[in-house]
């Protein structure tokens, strides 16, 4: 599959290839300009949960000043399986916020989901959040837990964050359960 890239406002590229597409330098310098964004809070396991699925990059020049990543997860609810397409190290330079890059990321990240998952779903920060909102991204109502090595444990303080973008078609019941796979670090 060849990456696929178009412009964006003020000339800035966006460009949308798997992990295995992107050069090593290039998701360096993703991860550190997505980190610079977090102050400190974007740990190592928060980069490694946005590898391995499509990355949306927004460059100007040959400067990475936009991220975001949609991976595949799975997430149940009431009794079934969703293909999830989670989002993962979303990201805008700091001299560059408030330009719609946000919006440009989102807008490709919802294209992804919308072509091959059942749902979307992210953990917003109180930052995030508001773009999220704009875009029809829906803050989860009810409980949240996570599958672990010992069981479904729930995660309650987890649950104030999560946003999810319903597929059409697919049935949403926002104020039950969702349960997330297990990981390292952050489960959501």
């Amino acid at each position: 599959m060849q990456p696929s890239t178009v412009n964006g406002p003020d000339a800035l590229t966006l460009r949308t290839a798997h992990t295995s597409e992107v050069s090593g330098d290039e998701l360096a310098a993703a991860h550190a300009m997505v980190a610079s964004t977090f102050d400190e809070e974007f740990s190592a396991h928060d980069w490694e949960h946005a590898l391995g699925g499509m990355h949306v990059l927004v460059h100007d020049g040959a400067e990475t000043v936009g991220h975001a990543a949609v991976v595949q997860r799975r997430l149940l609810h009431g009794g079934r399986p969703l293909r999830t397409g989670y989002v993962e190290g979303v990201g805008v330079h700091r001299q560059y916020q408030r330009r719609g890059i946000g919006g440009m990321l989102m807008a490709e990240i919802e294209r992804i989901i919308t072509a091959a998952y059942d749902l979307g779903a992210l953990g917003a920060t109180d930052a995030g959040a508001p773009l999220y909102r704009a875009r029809g991204w829906l803050p989860w109502q009810g409980t949240a837990a996570a599958f672990t090595p010992d069981g479904i444990v729930p995660t309650p303080d987890d649950a104030e964050f999560i946003h999810v973008f319903p597929v059409e078609g697919q049935p949403l019941d926002r104020t039950g359960e969702l349960v997330c796979d297990w990981r390292s670090g952050d489960v959501w």
